[in-house]
């Protein structure tokens, strides 16, 4: 019976049409303001998952290291043990050192060197970012270089035509005396292969090398590695893989999620997408002004009506719910007309990139969308509540309202 009321009066006609126009401007407010507010949270999710999707290429699921120094050791037998835990689908030993690269008689420029066995690409997906010629770490005969996009342009190298190789210069372990700083770098040559571009951070510091060649120069063991890079089986998510190795391992090792690894970042965009909902939301508190004007025109509208309903044994609470209905009706049907712009939006938004970004970019040329179930159910409860906070006061009101009744 209250929403019998409640929906009769929102689409009766008023004595007065500007209570009307009031009604649907506030049910246009709410539109719009749910519209914006899916749009804009489904614009932070796709760039989240366009981030997320750089830093896998990179990154692994679970990273071992050592809990301090440098490197570590894990035997035959570990990494057997290591490969059959369950969930674990392929794993690769990596060494990484800070390294300063010359390119001729070109300037010096400090980079990050990663040498990587023959399974990284099938942990990371390196091979699937090249932007210049190809992926190639070589071999004993002669150790290649796949550079970062932006150190590639930084050291004025052509990967693709270029035969003079780079000159590395690498810091030599358990070095005590030296007289010269010479003497405290070890060296070797690496051939530009290629260039890959995943993301600046990646692109601007890191060349990736074969292992056997890091471990030639730095005088590593066989079996010594800087951290061991384990990619889950689909399905299986990285704090479950990470719990099964921790109990394999022990706590003589450090181990960190694709998450951990990017603690910050993850927190950083969460942080953005939160305070960009909090703002959209008290935009549409003042949105929800005009509900409230929108209310107290209709109570004073239906004056007659309340005191009949009072007259015929209605209390006051009846009256108070059916004008929080009527409340509920305007913030419902601007929260459906709103779902419907922003799906509308998003959805041309991915096939046809309505909106575009501004300047060159490697990977998108427009603002990347992506719509989350659990957007819509938060921007609901929202408007919910907001719809409640706006209708109370005028809904009370009408519910205290006296009876007046006169004799004709």
């Amino acid at each position: 019976m209250i929403w019998q009321f409640a929906s009769r009066y929102f689409s009766a006609k008023k004595s007065t049409n500007a209570i009307n126009i009031i009604a649907w401007v506030s049910v246009s407010a709410i539109a719009v303001g749910v519209a914006a507010l899916i749009i804009v949270l489904s614009v932070f999710n796709g760039f989240e998952g366009l981030v997320k999707s750089l830093y896998s290429s990179f990154y692994p699921s679970v990273k071992v290291s050592p809990v301090s120094g440098k490197s570590l050791r894990l035997s035959p037998v570990q990494l057997k043990q290591i490969a059959g835990v369950k969930g674990v689908a392929y794993m690769t030993e990596v060494i990484e050192e800070k390294a300063v690269l010359r390119y001729g008689d070109g300037d010096q420029t400090i980079a990050i060197l990663k040498g990587v066995d023959s399974n990284y690409n099938k942990v990371a997906a390196v091979n699937k970012s090249i932007a210049r010629g190809h992926y190639d770490t070589g071999d004993e005969l002669a150790y290649r270089a796949v550079l970062g996009l932006e150190l590639e342009m930084a050291l004025g190298v052509d990967v693709e035509r270029s035969l003079v190789p780079l000159t590395v210069y690498l810091p030599r372990r358990n070095i005590t005396n030296v007289t010269t700083p010479e003497e405290a770098l070890g060296s070797g040559v690496l051939y530009p292969a290629g260039s890959f571009a995943i993301q600046q951070e990646f692109n601007s510091k890191y060349v990736i090398t074969h292992i056997d060649f890091m471990r030639g120069v730095l005088g590593m063991a066989q079996d010594e590695m800087s951290a061991l890079e384990i990619k889950a089986m689909p399905g299986v998510s990285d704090n479950d893989l990470k719990s099964r190795l921790q109990q394999l391992l022990g706590n003589g090792y450090h181990l960190e999620t694709r998450y951990e690894q990017n603690q910050s970042l993850y927190a950083i965009m969460q942080t953005e997408k939160w305070a960009v909902y909090v703002i959209m939301s008290f935009i549409m508190v003042i949105a929800a002004f005009n509900m409230i004007g929108s209310l107290y025109m209709l109570v004073m509208e239906k004056q007659k009506d309340i005191t009949i309903l009072k007259a015929m044994g209605a209390r006051s609470s009846l009256i108070t719910k059916i004008f929080l209905a009527e409340g509920l009706i305007i913030a419902m049907i601007g929260t459906l007309i709103g779902f419907f712009i922003s799906v509308v939006f998003c959805l041309l938004q991915q096939r046809f990139g309505l909106v575009k970004l501004e300047g060159q970019s490697f990977l998108v040329n427009s603002y990347p969308v992506s719509m989350h179930l659990t957007d819509f159910l938060l921007v609901s409860v929202t408007i919910i509540v907001i719809g409640v906070a706006a209708s109370w006061y005028p809904a009370r009101r009408a519910g205290r309202q006296q009876v007046a009744l006169k004799a004709t």
